[in-house]
């Protein structure tokens, strides 16, 4: 049997970890992305408005799968997590600006409560691609 590897990820272009957690791990040219909060990078709290809690949970989606030598393009898989289900319509609208056809599949959910008292969580798996 094949030995598989598994290697952590880090992007100083993403938030820290909350806990005890990689921000994404590769694993045989797949990339699984933890769940990303709407962090100001330099300020360390999350920003103040679902579209913008969004924007920057992608921002940090997209470094790290850029730090696993990747892209957007290579997420094939997301899910969303909202504090409000009545946030939909506007974390659909920034997340139309990341992503392009064929999109992502995606699951969205509305939890009790987010960690930090997040509005949006958002995580991502990616296969890459031969280089």
């Amino acid at each position: 049997m094949k030995e598989e590897s598994k290697i952590a990820l880090f992007s100083s272009g993403a938030s820290e970890p909350v806990g005890p957690y990689s921000q994404g791990v590769v694993s045989n040219s797949i990339v699984f992305i933890s769940g990303q909060l709407g962090m100001d990078l330099k300020k360390k709290r999350l920003v103040e408005t679902v579209e913008d809690q969004t924007r920057l949970a992608l921002n940090s989606v997209k470094a790290i799968v850029t730090q696993a030598g990747g892209s957007l393009d290579d997420i094939v898989k997301t899910t969303i997590l909202l504090a409000d289900m009545d946030d939909f319509g506007a974390v659909n609208g920034v997340y139309a600006q990341f992503f392009s056809e064929p999109y992502p599949a995606r699951a969205a959910y509305q939890v009790v409560k987010l960690p930090l008292g997040a509005m949006v969580e958002i995580e991502a798996v990616a296969i890459l691609k031969e280089r």
